[in-house]
Protein backbone atom coordinates (compact mmCIF):
# COMPACT_ATOMS: atom_id res chain seq x y z
CA UNK A 1 0.00 0.00 0.00
CA UNK A 2 1.12 3.56 -0.69
CA UNK A 3 1.78 5.85 2.29
CA UNK A 4 -1.43 7.72 1.51
CA UNK A 5 -3.54 4.55 1.35
CA UNK A 6 -1.98 3.31 4.59
CA UNK A 7 -2.62 6.66 6.24
CA UNK A 8 -6.24 6.59 5.11
CA UNK A 9 -6.74 3.09 6.53
CA UNK A 10 -5.13 4.11 9.83
CA UNK A 11 -7.26 7.26 10.08
CA UNK A 12 -10.44 5.23 9.52
CA UNK A 13 -9.37 2.63 12.10
CA UNK A 14 -8.75 5.43 14.57
CA UNK A 15 -12.15 6.98 13.86
CA UNK A 16 -13.93 3.66 14.41
CA UNK A 17 -12.07 3.08 17.68
CA UNK A 18 -12.81 6.58 18.94
CA UNK A 19 -16.39 6.20 17.75
CA UNK A 20 -16.95 3.26 20.10
CA UNK A 21 -15.85 5.27 23.12
CA UNK A 22 -18.99 7.37 23.83
CA UNK A 23 -21.19 4.28 24.01
CA UNK A 24 -18.71 2.51 26.31
CA UNK A 25 -18.41 5.64 28.44
CA UNK A 26 -22.18 5.78 28.95
CA UNK A 27 -21.98 2.24 30.33
CA UNK A 28 -19.14 3.25 32.66
CA UNK A 29 -21.13 6.23 33.93
CA UNK A 30 -24.06 3.90 34.68
CA UNK A 31 -21.72 2.12 37.11
CA UNK A 32 -21.35 5.25 39.22
CA UNK A 33 -18.12 6.72 37.83
CA UNK A 34 -17.53 10.38 37.00
CA UNK A 35 -15.35 12.01 34.34
CA UNK A 36 -12.21 12.31 36.47
CA UNK A 37 -12.43 8.70 37.64
CA UNK A 38 -12.92 7.39 34.10
CA UNK A 39 -10.12 9.48 32.63
CA UNK A 40 -7.60 8.61 35.35
CA UNK A 41 -8.01 4.86 34.81
CA UNK A 42 -8.30 5.25 31.04
CA UNK A 43 -4.98 7.02 30.60
CA UNK A 44 -3.07 5.07 33.28
CA UNK A 45 -3.96 1.71 31.75
CA UNK A 46 -3.37 2.97 28.22
CA UNK A 47 0.05 4.39 29.14
CA UNK A 48 1.23 1.06 30.59
CA UNK A 49 0.12 -0.85 27.48
CA UNK A 50 1.51 1.67 25.01
CA UNK A 51 4.91 2.03 26.66
CA UNK A 52 5.12 -1.77 26.90
CA UNK A 53 4.43 -2.00 23.17
CA UNK A 54 7.08 0.64 22.51
CA UNK A 55 9.68 -1.43 24.37
CA UNK A 56 8.60 -4.64 22.62
CA UNK A 57 8.85 -2.94 19.21
CA UNK A 58 12.25 -1.50 20.05
CA UNK A 59 11.18 2.06 19.33
CA UNK A 60 13.87 4.63 19.96
CA UNK A 61 13.53 6.81 23.02
CA UNK A 62 12.78 10.46 22.24
CA UNK A 63 15.34 13.07 23.20
CA UNK A 64 14.78 15.43 26.12
CA UNK A 65 13.22 18.21 24.04
CA UNK A 66 10.80 15.84 22.30
CA UNK A 67 9.87 14.19 25.60
CA UNK A 68 9.02 17.57 27.10
CA UNK A 69 6.93 18.37 24.06
CA UNK A 70 5.02 15.08 24.35
CA UNK A 71 4.46 15.63 28.07
CA UNK A 72 3.07 19.07 27.30
CA UNK A 73 0.79 17.59 24.63
CA UNK A 74 -0.52 15.07 27.12
CA UNK A 75 -1.07 17.31 30.13
CA UNK A 76 -2.02 20.61 28.50
CA UNK A 77 -3.46 19.25 25.26
CA UNK A 78 -5.03 15.81 25.53
CA UNK A 79 -5.62 16.10 29.27
CA UNK A 80 -7.58 19.34 28.96
CA UNK A 81 -9.42 18.26 25.80
CA UNK A 82 -10.55 14.95 27.29
CA UNK A 83 -11.65 16.63 30.53
CA UNK A 84 -13.73 19.16 28.59
CA UNK A 85 -15.26 16.47 26.35
CA UNK A 86 -16.10 13.96 29.10
CA UNK A 87 -17.44 16.73 31.35
CA UNK A 88 -19.65 17.98 28.52
CA UNK A 89 -20.89 14.42 28.04
CA UNK A 90 -22.06 14.46 31.67
CA UNK A 91 -24.01 17.71 31.20
CA UNK A 92 -25.55 17.55 27.72
CA UNK A 93 -26.65 14.71 25.48
CA UNK A 94 -24.15 12.80 23.38
CA UNK A 95 -25.46 14.10 20.06
CA UNK A 96 -24.95 17.74 20.94
CA UNK A 97 -21.52 16.98 22.41
CA UNK A 98 -20.47 15.24 19.18
CA UNK A 99 -21.65 18.15 17.04
CA UNK A 100 -19.72 20.63 19.16
CA UNK A 101 -16.53 18.54 19.09
CA UNK A 102 -16.72 18.14 15.33
CA UNK A 103 -16.36 21.86 14.85
CA UNK A 104 -12.65 20.93 14.95
CA UNK A 105 -11.99 19.76 11.33
CA UNK A 106 -12.59 23.24 9.84
CA UNK A 107 -10.57 24.73 12.71
CA UNK A 108 -7.67 22.35 11.98
CA UNK A 109 -7.64 23.24 8.28
CA UNK A 110 -7.58 26.95 9.07
CA UNK A 111 -5.04 26.64 11.88
CA UNK A 112 -2.75 24.43 9.79
CA UNK A 113 -2.89 26.98 6.97
CA UNK A 114 -1.77 29.70 9.38
CA UNK A 115 0.91 27.67 11.17
CA UNK A 116 2.40 25.96 8.11
CA UNK A 117 1.66 28.84 5.69
CA UNK A 118 0.17 26.43 3.18
CA UNK A 119 -3.38 27.30 2.13
CA UNK A 120 -5.66 24.24 1.84
CA UNK A 121 -6.80 23.25 -1.63
CA UNK A 122 -10.33 23.76 -2.85
CA UNK A 123 -11.04 20.02 -2.65
CA UNK A 124 -10.04 19.88 1.02
CA UNK A 125 -12.27 22.85 1.83
CA UNK A 126 -15.24 21.30 0.04
CA UNK A 127 -14.64 18.00 1.85
CA UNK A 128 -14.57 19.83 5.18
CA UNK A 129 -17.87 21.55 4.42
CA UNK A 130 -19.57 18.36 3.20
CA UNK A 131 -18.23 16.19 6.03
CA UNK A 132 -19.22 18.76 8.66
CA UNK A 133 -22.74 18.99 7.25
CA UNK A 134 -22.92 15.20 7.21
CA UNK A 135 -21.83 14.99 10.84
CA UNK A 136 -24.64 17.34 11.89
CA UNK A 137 -27.21 15.23 10.03
CA UNK A 138 -25.77 11.89 11.17
CA UNK A 139 -25.89 12.80 14.84
CA UNK A 140 -29.55 13.75 14.38
CA UNK A 141 -31.90 16.04 16.29
CA UNK A 142 -30.64 17.07 19.71
CA UNK A 143 -32.23 18.72 22.69
CA UNK A 144 -31.08 21.78 24.52
CA UNK A 145 -28.22 21.56 26.96
CA UNK A 146 -26.76 23.49 29.82
CA UNK A 147 -24.68 26.52 28.94
CA UNK A 148 -21.70 25.05 30.77
CA UNK A 149 -21.96 21.85 28.76
CA UNK A 150 -22.05 23.73 25.45
CA UNK A 151 -19.06 25.83 26.51
CA UNK A 152 -17.11 22.68 27.49
CA UNK A 153 -17.95 21.02 24.16
CA UNK A 154 -16.67 24.03 22.23
CA UNK A 155 -13.56 24.17 24.41
CA UNK A 156 -12.87 20.52 23.58
CA UNK A 157 -13.05 21.32 19.85
CA UNK A 158 -10.70 24.31 20.13
CA UNK A 159 -8.12 22.47 22.26
CA UNK A 160 -8.26 19.38 20.04
CA UNK A 161 -7.63 21.50 16.93
CA UNK A 162 -4.48 22.98 18.46
CA UNK A 163 -3.43 19.53 19.73
CA UNK A 164 -3.62 17.98 16.25
CA UNK A 165 -1.62 20.74 14.58
CA UNK A 166 1.07 20.83 17.28
CA UNK A 167 1.28 17.00 17.29
CA UNK A 168 2.45 17.02 13.68
CA UNK A 169 5.74 18.64 14.61
CA UNK A 170 6.27 17.18 18.06
CA UNK A 171 5.73 13.54 17.07
CA UNK A 172 7.83 13.64 13.88
CA UNK A 173 10.48 10.93 13.99
CA UNK A 174 9.07 9.31 17.15
CA UNK A 175 7.46 5.86 17.17
CA UNK A 176 3.65 5.88 17.49
CA UNK A 177 3.57 3.75 20.63
CA UNK A 178 6.22 5.88 22.31
CA UNK A 179 4.42 9.11 21.37
CA UNK A 180 1.05 7.85 22.52
CA UNK A 181 2.46 6.28 25.69
CA UNK A 182 4.16 9.46 26.88
CA UNK A 183 1.09 11.55 25.99
CA UNK A 184 -1.18 9.18 27.92
CA UNK A 185 1.17 9.07 30.91
CA UNK A 186 1.11 12.87 31.11
CA UNK A 187 -2.66 12.98 30.66
CA UNK A 188 -3.06 10.29 33.32
CA UNK A 189 -0.95 12.29 35.78
CA UNK A 190 -3.02 15.39 35.01
CA UNK A 191 -6.27 13.54 35.73
CA UNK A 192 -4.89 11.75 38.79
CA UNK A 193 -4.20 15.12 40.41
CA UNK A 194 -7.74 16.26 39.60
CA UNK A 195 -9.27 12.97 40.74
CA UNK A 196 -7.43 13.15 44.06
CA UNK A 197 -8.40 16.78 44.61
CA UNK A 198 -12.08 16.18 43.81
CA UNK A 199 -12.48 12.70 45.38
CA UNK A 200 -13.49 11.21 42.05
CA UNK A 201 -15.90 8.28 41.71
CA UNK A 202 -14.87 5.06 39.98
CA UNK A 203 -17.02 2.30 38.40
CA UNK A 204 -18.47 -0.19 40.86
CA UNK A 205 -19.96 -2.95 38.70
CA UNK A 206 -18.37 -5.66 36.59
CA UNK A 207 -20.13 -4.40 33.47
CA UNK A 208 -18.90 -0.84 33.96
CA UNK A 209 -15.36 -2.03 34.71
CA UNK A 210 -15.33 -4.08 31.51
CA UNK A 211 -16.57 -1.06 29.56
CA UNK A 212 -13.80 1.06 31.12
CA UNK A 213 -11.18 -1.46 29.96
CA UNK A 214 -12.71 -1.09 26.48
CA UNK A 215 -12.43 2.68 26.73
CA UNK A 216 -8.74 2.33 27.65
CA UNK A 217 -7.71 -0.34 25.15
CA UNK A 218 -9.94 0.25 22.12
CA UNK A 219 -10.95 3.88 22.53
CA UNK A 220 -7.45 4.94 23.58
CA UNK A 221 -4.61 2.51 22.73
CA UNK A 222 -5.83 1.44 19.28
CA UNK A 223 -7.37 4.82 18.53
CA UNK A 224 -4.31 6.91 19.40
CA UNK A 225 -1.68 4.66 17.80
CA UNK A 226 -3.57 4.56 14.51
CA UNK A 227 -4.24 8.30 14.74
CA UNK A 228 -0.54 9.12 15.12
CA UNK A 229 0.23 6.74 12.25
CA UNK A 230 -2.26 8.54 10.02
CA UNK A 231 -1.04 11.96 11.11
CA UNK A 232 2.54 11.18 10.05
CA UNK A 233 1.39 10.07 6.58
CA UNK A 234 -1.46 12.47 5.78
CA UNK A 235 -0.89 15.61 7.82
CA UNK A 236 -3.38 17.32 10.13
CA UNK A 237 -6.02 18.56 7.65
CA UNK A 238 -6.70 15.28 5.85
CA UNK A 239 -6.51 13.27 9.07
CA UNK A 240 -9.08 15.58 10.66
CA UNK A 241 -11.53 15.23 7.78
CA UNK A 242 -11.19 11.42 7.66
CA UNK A 243 -11.83 11.36 11.39
CA UNK A 244 -15.35 12.68 10.83
CA UNK A 245 -16.36 9.03 10.36
CA UNK A 246 -16.15 8.79 14.16
CA UNK A 247 -19.62 10.15 15.05
CA UNK A 248 -21.22 8.06 12.31
CA UNK A 249 -19.76 4.98 14.02
CA UNK A 250 -21.04 6.24 17.38
CA UNK A 251 -24.58 6.62 16.02
CA UNK A 252 -24.53 3.19 14.36
CA UNK A 253 -23.16 1.39 17.43
CA UNK A 254 -25.65 3.16 19.69
CA UNK A 255 -28.45 2.02 17.39
CA UNK A 256 -27.22 -1.58 17.48
CA UNK A 257 -26.40 -1.87 21.19
CA UNK A 258 -28.66 0.71 22.84
CA UNK A 259 -31.65 0.17 20.52
CA UNK A 260 -31.61 3.74 19.21
CA UNK A 261 -33.43 4.26 15.91
CA UNK A 262 -31.71 5.85 12.93
CA UNK A 263 -33.70 8.44 10.98
CA UNK A 264 -33.51 9.08 7.25
CA UNK A 265 -31.65 12.32 8.00
CA UNK A 266 -29.05 10.39 9.98
CA UNK A 267 -28.58 7.90 7.14
CA UNK A 268 -28.22 10.80 4.70
CA UNK A 269 -25.67 12.45 6.98
CA UNK A 270 -23.64 9.25 7.18
CA UNK A 271 -23.68 9.03 3.38
CA UNK A 272 -22.36 12.60 3.12
CA UNK A 273 -19.52 11.90 5.53
CA UNK A 274 -18.52 8.72 3.72
CA UNK A 275 -18.67 10.49 0.35
CA UNK A 276 -16.34 13.23 1.63
CA UNK A 277 -13.96 10.59 3.01
CA UNK A 278 -13.88 8.69 -0.29
CA UNK A 279 -13.18 11.86 -2.29
CA UNK A 280 -10.43 12.89 0.09
CA UNK A 281 -8.88 9.42 0.12
CA UNK A 282 -8.69 9.35 -3.68
CA UNK A 283 -7.33 12.89 -3.95
CA UNK A 284 -3.67 13.29 -4.82
CA UNK A 285 -1.72 14.68 -1.87
CA UNK A 286 -1.15 18.42 -1.87
CA UNK A 287 2.38 19.54 -2.72
CA UNK A 288 4.63 20.20 0.23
Amino acid sequence: MSPRATGTALALASAVSFGLMPVLTKVVYEGGADASGVLTVRFALAAVVLLGLALARGEARPDRRTTLGLLGLGALGYGLQSLAYFSALERIDAGLTAILLYAYPPLVVLLAAVVFRRPPGATALVCVAVATAGVVLAVGPVGGGQVSGVALGLLAAVVYSAYIVVSTGVTRGVGPCTSAGVVCAAAGAFHLVLATATSADYPSTGRSLAALVGVALVGTVVAIVTFFGALSRLGPSDTAVLSTVEPVVSVAVAAALLDERLTLLQVAGGALVLAAVLVLARRAPAPA
